[in-house]
């Protein structure tokens, strides 16, 4: 890698850069959601939840997630959860934490609607070319929990979520696959967490319209607790990890990563310090980042950062322009509704 001072704006085609090194595993950010779908771009699902227009937190809702040191929705209904069933069994009200339960799920459920791209404006084609550039890798990792990489593999299958059976689980015993596996690192809108931690993915003839999904289980079942890692710092969000069988399968897939690695609209930003962290530790030696270009001095800004996330490690770090990428392709984008 240059010297940090002499690093210049020029970014590579992403086509070429394919063809010259073999890319084993693909690490989707944020940014692949948003060259969607731009509302995407909210800061925190927790501030909007404060703030949304129907049913946002209140003040009781908002006192658990004060009272639990945390932002993240998965830890507080996970918690609430909890302690409905143990007051049941010593014969105590459950009433108060089971209505703040739903009450916090609630404003969850109206908080994504808000953000979340409407069913009816993805177009198939859109689907199908996600759906074609995950199947070239070997392993796909997304830190993404909303509907987009999921939707794509329902439009066209082929792509592997080892979630398997009648009841749709995850089995640690059971994780071979010889097609494409998609990881969701922070789990996901149609994932959920059952009673011994374990994870199950929602069928998805319920899970394939935003609407049904909030309908017909998040908020009508006290056992579905939606298995995905919003917000918080770095610890947080690992300790979420190690709490999941499933998540920390992903987690130790990442690790165990070699080869290339191509990273697409994911910042690694010091809330994802964990995934940094685990591309350290792992025997991955090529990085090929995607930077949406806005001006020389912000690719310039841009590589720096990734140079110092990743200095003393042997690896070689490739920055390749979003937009030559097909996830990043402009004709993807939906305007957004208001």
């Amino acid at each position: 890698m240059k010297d940090l001072q002499d690093i210049d704006a020029t970014l590579e085609d992403w086509n070429a850069l394919r063809n010259s090194i073999a890319f084993d595993a693909i690490l989707i950010g944020n940014g692949a959601s948003r060259a969607v779908w731009q509302d995407f771009a909210y800061d925190s699902l927790f501030e909007n939840a404060r703030t949304v227009e129907e049913k946002p937190l209140s003040a009781s809702e908002l006192s658990v997630f004060d009272a639990m040191q945390t932002r993240s929705f998965e830890q507080v209904l996970g918690a609430l959860k909890t302690t409905s069933r143990v007051n049941k069994a010593l014969a105590v009200s459950s009433a108060a934490p089971r209505n703040r339960y739903y009450a916090i799920k609630e404003a969850l459920i109206n908080t994504i609607h808000t953000v979340h791209i409407p069913w009816r404006l993805v177009q198939p084609s859109t689907l199908t070319t996600i759906n074609q550039e995950l199947a070239r890798y070997r392993t796909v990792f997304t830190s993404n929990y909303d509907l987009l990489n999921y939707w794509s593999t329902l439009h066209t299958p082929g792509i592997d979520d080892l979630f398997r059976g009648a009841e749709s689980r995850f089995d640690l015993r059971d994780t071979t696959t010889a097609a494409t596996r998609i990881l969701y690192l922070h789990g996901g809108l149609h994932l959920v967490r059952n009673l011994d931690g374990s994870a199950r993915k929602l069928p998805s003839t319920d899970s394939t319209l935003l609407s049904s999904f909030a309908i017909n289980h998040t908020l009508k079942t006290l056992d579905d607790v939606p298995l995905f890692i919003n917000e918080g710092p770095s610890s947080e969000k690992l300790k979420s990890i190690r709490s999941s069988d499933y998540l920390s399968f992903c987690y130790e897939q990442l690790l165990g990563q070699e080869g290339a690695l191509c990273i697409f609209g994911q910042h690694l930003s010091e809330q994802d310090g964990h995934l940094v962290e685990a591309i350290r530790r792992s025997q991955i030696k090529t990085l090929a980042i995607s930077i949406f270009g806005r001006s020389d001095g912000f690719i310039q800004q841009q590589k720096r950062r990734y140079a110092a996330l990743f200095e003393g490690i042997e690896v070689e770090l490739r920055f390749f322009a979003a937009r030559s990428h097909a996830l990043g392709n402009p004709a993807l984008a939906v305007p957004v509704e208001h």
